[in-house]
């Protein structure tokens, strides 16, 4: 597969935590279904192993 540049990698690991942290959020006070809070916690665990293991993470040298 191809490799993604830093700056997608960097919006894909923002967007997975900002999903995950938002339908925390919502959960806590407007009564979600399981299958609502599962698919978005799972879109958001997606984009974060996305971003991790396509990643172009180069060390300095």
């Amino acid at each position: 597969m191809k490799k993604i540049h830093k700056r997608k990698t960097l919006l894909l690991l923002s967007m997975g935590l900002f999903i995950i942290a938002t339908s925390q959020i919502i959960s806590q006070y407007v009564a979600l279904d399981d299958l609502a809070k599962g698919s978005l916690v799972g879109i958001g665990i997606g984009l974060l192993l996305t971003s991790l293991i396509f990643g172009n993470f180069r060390s300095a040298q």
